[in-house]
């Protein structure tokens, strides 16, 4: 009879012993990758917690990567900034040195820097972060703005800057005296009379005053359309009585001319003689303010046009102009900001005016004219000012550049030529304003070019997309700057973070130098240093931040809060990171010391069932047989 060996596999001892390596195995393997189990069944009933914490990990990685990218988009944008203003600060310094000497070019030093820093502008402007041009809006693939060759001298089809300061400067000149005609006065007046034209360029009359005896020396006011002032001489002026006439510029400075009687022959600059009768004096005058004013014309009439044709050649923004009057004095005489709304005869209002009852829509936004309810809202009280009515038509349009009175002529400005509109019912009420054309009265279109040529008897200004050089050529709105380019940074969270080199604080700052160092003048001029001169004052002043108008502090401080938000969205993002953490490790992760602890006992138990097998596998029958 034969006796099977013992089955260990079968076994209870051998199963156990496989029980044990097999729990050691498991064991060991959390202990060299740190989790539970290689499969998420083996993760325990948390796990779907788990995996949505991951996932919450990933999109926080993704926030992380996009705030570290715009944050360096944004640090480029604010170095590009300091060195942009930097430079303004360099061309304003150079602009304010005294004297301004010219050289055989025409021009000052400062000027022919002033071209070097405009391609530095440029440069700076089309700066690029990877594959993107930070400041051209949502066009992140094209330059900002064109070259400085371009922007100066213009191309093979479209002209530059420096033609249409050309083009301007000869409107505003004319025959050589601003546009305005100097006469004598119509006998028996015994006098002199100084008319602008109904164009819009040239000088625009201001005021006359004078300091003689009104007996023998009387002086009226700008009146008429378009509006003429006169100085009327019942007698000779005593010597040392002076009248001043000041002009208004095209680009919203003023000037004025001071003229001394005298009675010496010939008078000293600045002054004319006494003849013998108010008529030979009246011609005397007559002469000396129309050199005056040829002077003016070719000195700070011309630089101030310089300035004017920067503007029309590199703002987004247009105007609309109307000229009107008071029902004030007979003629009327130019309103102000502070004129009546209302046409209520022989008071500082309007002629016709406005009434109860009355719209005016802009923009597709009516205002409503009450004689009753105050002014709130979108609706006006027609005792109210003109100035008001400009702010809320401001207010609607959204221009940068508050709308201006100046001589009775009010300037509309919008930042949207192509959507300006403005209509009212009735069309008297508009036409009060000075805008008599066909309604709805529109703006035109930037940039702006004279209707010419000839151009010294041009009438107007005319769109000038079509054969003038676009200096920015990146992308605009709609909406603010800023929200060209927008990201999320968090699960409800976005910031804006776009930048447009047409910004007025970034325009500006070109269109300046731009200008000063498009201007040249005869070397050997009598005028040109005085015209430099002029220019130079005014690209100083323009350079200076203007109160109400954007600065490139704002910018940046637009992207100092963006920088702000991105750090507390990563702080919260942080202290979020660790919790998901802190939920996976407790869900997923191992006690190293506990599984360490565990395996010991395991390979313990092991070892004893060894022994104990060996034990049993030298066990015979023979053992539990009696002895023979």
């Amino acid at each position: 009879m034969s006796i099977s060996s013992i089955n260990y596999g079968a076994s209870l001892l051998g199963l156990s012993v496989q029980n044990i390596n097999n729990q050691l195995t498991n064991l060991s393997t959390e202990l060299s990758s740190g989790v539970k189990s290689t499969n998420y069944a083996g993760m325990g009933i948390n796990e779907g917690f788990a995996i949505a914490a991951r996932s919450q990990l990933a999109n926080i990685s993704a926030f992380t990567d996009t705030m570290t990218n715009v944050n360096t988009i944004i640090s480029s944008a604010n170095t590009a900034l300091q060195s942009l203003s930097a430079t303004s600060g360099q061309v304003q310094s150079a602009a304010a040195a005294t004297p301004q000497n010219l050289t055989s070019s025409g021009q000052t030093i400062g000027q022919q820097n002033a071209a070097s820093d405009l391609s530095a502008l440029v440069g700076i402007l089309n700066t690029q972060v990877g594959n993107r041009y930070i400041f051209s809006g949502s066009a992140i693939n094209t330059p900002a703005v064109a070259s400085s060759g371009d922007i100066l001298n213009g191309t093979a089809t479209q002209a530059g800057l420096k033609q249409v300061i050309s083009e301007r400067q000869q409107a505003d000149l004319g025959t050589g005296t601003g546009r305005l005609a100097i006469a004598p006065l119509t006998a028996p007046a015994v006098g002199v009379q100084v008319a602008q034209d109904a164009s819009p360029f040239g000088f625009k009359l201001n005021s006359v005053t004078s300091t003689s005896s009104p007996s023998a020396v009387t002086v009226t006011p700008p009146a008429g359309s378009p509006p003429s002032i006169s100085v009327n001489l019942a007698a000779n002026p005593n010597p040392g009585d002076q009248l001043n006439f000041t002009f208004n510029l095209p680009d919203g400075t003023n000037e004025s001319i001071q003229l001394t009687a005298s009675s010496t022959t010939p008078p000293p600059t600045g002054s004319y003689s006494i003849g013998a009768t108010p008529t030979i004096t009246a011609s005397n005058l007559q002469t000396a303010l129309t050199s005056s004013i040829t002077t003016l014309a070719n000195t700070s009439l011309m630089a101030a046009s310089a300035v004017e044709a920067g503007d029309n050649f590199f703002s987004t923004d247009s105007t609309a102009t109307g000229t009107a009057a008071t029902n004030q004095a007979s003629p009327p005489v130019p309103i102000t900001g502070a004129t009546a709304l209302s046409g209520t005869t022989g008071s500082d209002s309007l002629v016709n005016g406005f009434a109860n009852g009355d719209t005016l829509t802009v923009d597709g936004t009516t205002l409503s004219f009450s004689s009753s309810l105050p002014t709130s809202g979108n609706t006006i009280n027609t005792s109210d000012s003109v100035q008001t009515l400009l702010s809320k038509i401001d207010q609607i349009t959204g221009t940068s550049t508050p709308s201006t009175i100046v001589g009775g002529v009010i300037t509309l400005n919008t930042p949207n030529a192509a959507n300006f509109s403005i209509t009212s019912s009735p069309a008297a009420a508009l036409a009060s304003l000075g805008f008599t054309g066909a309604q709805p009265i529109t703006a035109t279109q930037p940039p702006l070019r004279v209707n010419g040529p000839p151009f010294s008897t041009a009438t107007s200004l005319v769109n000038g997309s079509a054969n003038t050089v676009a200096w920015y050529t990146g992308n605009s709105g709609p909406g603010s700057p800023r929200s060209t380019s927008t990201v999320q940074i968090d699960g409800s969270q976005s910031v804006q973070f776009g930048a447009q080199a047409n910004e007025q604080a970034i325009r500006q700052q070109v269109q300046q130098i731009a200008v000063y160092a498009a201007v040249t003048a005869s070397p050997t001029g009598a005028n040109s240093a005085a015209e430099i001169s002029a220019l130079s004052e005014r690209v100083a002043a323009n350079l200076t931040p203007q109160t109400g108008q954007q600065t490139i502090q704002d910018i940046q401080t637009d992207f100092a809060n963006a920088q702000t938000t991105m750090q507390d969205a990563t702080a919260r993002q942080t202290q979020t990171q660790t919790a998901l953490q802190s939920m996976i490790s407790s869900t997923e992760g191992i006690t190293q010391d506990q599984v360490a602890s565990e395996i010991l006992q395991l390979q313990n138990n092991l070892q004893a069932s060894y022994q104990t097998t060996a034990m049993l596998s030298q066990l015979s029958l023979t053992k539990f047989l009696p002895a023979a």
